[in-house]
């Protein structure tokens, strides 16, 4: 039995999965689940990393414990874009800063009066968004300059768990190809945007492809944890939605698309080469690393970010909100009174979604939502139409017809919503596994320790220890 620990963290919660693989079936037991914590501090958004660490070393004693102390190797993964400085004594300068803090969406614009948008999608192949790294570096250069200016190195959030357990300064390269400055086509830090926009190259990690090894976890830090012996640190698919794609059951590469649902929809298809191109920059689509130097070809798209800040406002009016009472109050509506742009800035940061929403309708000439259920119903079918449009984006880009959907991650788990993209879309749609970012995260670290050849076989592995759910299209 072979017994690893995934670290898989989102932007709302983190969770300890341990994985244990007997040569045949994969079995998985979460071990802990924390707040992945922010705060606003003087206007700005942060993330608390000093109690992620702490709730990532927790993981790891609750693990040794329920594998009888019999741990093979650790992996992190986690959402993407942000980062952290460090100075020349490794010591942090600031905690990191959130994606979604407003000072983003005021440099975007900003920031493509200093660099032709087209150069910077020829140079990386990622969709203009507020919130990448690019823009982030831009904010830093502008807003506060002395931080980048004392730093020695920079680490994006994987890396820099990965740092603090082992003392190692390495970035994994799907988590790289996030940052808006990294060319996919090279395989290397794009030094031309760096350059045009005086952007601190030299303190970039170097970059390295899972899976391998960071090393193992340091001996201030293995002692704070009582361990007993070396325990490796495993480079995997350091991206959440790298290694929740490393876990999608494609039993053919032909016709299928995925959609990583959860804060996020990440809709896209998986390819051998990056497509970079003018029809492709058009359709805001985006070429990230995979596992295996594969190409993530997708459109992030806000996904079920809006309705867990409904459901926070809600729960405060002591409304029930679990997902069966909401589900079934949008069943009780005739129809969804408004259909939203998932795309618009203006539901990125975390204000009073449901004035957002209320305002977004009046301006458009839509009705206001009047119920729970309407709002519910409203969210899902803007999301199903929005995945309809990004489909026959990515059709029309690459040539090739769509047929049926892979739907993973937490939004798998919603009946509703993945009948209604099935509805739709017109496209069958399987659903599951749920827990596939921590999946393909133990996935990849067995692929590290030889115990799977490869990505073929470790989504086999998936096919045989998990059933998908089908949903088949209906009329409406």
């Amino acid at each position: 039995m072979k017994n690893v620990l995934a670290l898989d963290l989102g932007a709302s919660s983190g969770r300890g999965i341990l994985g244990r693989y007997d040569g045949d079936r994969l079995q998985m037991e979460e071990i802990h689940r924390f707040h992945t914590g922010s705060g606003c501090l003087q206007g700005t958004l942060y993330w608390d990393i000093l109690q992620i660490m702490e709730d990532v070393k927790r993981s790891v004693v609750l693990a040794r414990q329920a594998a009888s102390g019999e741990l093979a190797s650790l992996a992190v993964d986690t959402w993407g874009v942000d980062y952290a400085y460090l100075d020349s004594n490794g010591d942090l300068l600031s905690n990191p800063i959130h994606y979604r803090d407003v000072r983003n969406t005021r440099m975007y614009e900003q920031i493509f009066r200093d660099i032709p948008r087209e150069m910077v999608y020829q140079e990386t192949g990622i969709q203009f968004l507020p919130l990448n790294t690019l823009v982030q570096l831009y904010a830093d250069q502008q807003m506060r300059p002395h931080i980048p200016e004392a730093a020695s190195d920079l680490l994006l959030m994987p890396d820099l768990i990965n740092y603090f357990l082992t003392g190692r300064k390495l970035c994994e390269e799907t988590i790289a190809s996030t940052t808006q400055l990294y060319n996919p086509v090279e395989r290397r830090w794009s030094a031309s945007i760096f350059q045009q926009l005086g952007l601190p190259l030299e303190k970039m990690a170097e970059v390295r492809a899972a899976p391998a090894y960071v090393g193992d976890i340091q001996a201030d830090v293995a002692e704070e944890m009582q361990l007993p012996a070396p325990l490796p640190v495993c480079l995997i698919g350091s991206h959440d939605t790298a290694s929740a794609v490393a876990a999608v059951p494609f039993d053919s590469e032909d016709g299928a698309a995925y959609i990583s649902s959860g804060t996020w929809s990440l809709l896209g298809i998986e390819l051998r080469n990056p497509v970079i191109n003018d029809r492709a920059r058009q359709a805001n689509l985006t070429n990230e690393i995979g596992v295996e130097g594969r190409i993530r070809f997708l459109k992030n798209i806000t996904g079920l970010w809006m309705l867990e800040q409904c459901r926070e406002i809600w729960r405060d009016h002591g409304e029930d909100v679990s997902y069966e009472t909401l589900n079934q109050q949008a069943r009780e509506e005739e129809s969804a009174p408004f259909c939203l742009d998932m795309d618009a800035a203006r539901f990125l940061h975390p204000e009073n979604m449901l004035e957002k929403i209320a305002g977004y309708c009046r301006e458009t000439g839509q009705p206001v939502p009047k119920t729970i259920g309407q709002y519910v119903l409203g969210i899902y079918e803007s999301l199903a139409s929005s995945y309809n449009q990004h489909l026959s984006n990515l059709e029309s880009v690459v040539g090739e017809k769509l047929t049926k959907i892979h739907i993973v991650g937490g939004g798998s788990r919603n009946e509703l919503l993945c009948q209604m993209t099935a509805d739709i879309t017109g496209r069958d749609v399987l659903a599951g596994p749920a827990e596939a970012t921590a999946i393909g995260n133990i996935l990849v670290q067995l692929m590290a320790a030889g115990e799977l050849n490869g990505l073929a076989e470790a989504r086999e592995l998936v096919r045989r220890s998990m059933q998908p759910q089908h949903y088949a299209p209906q009329s409406r």
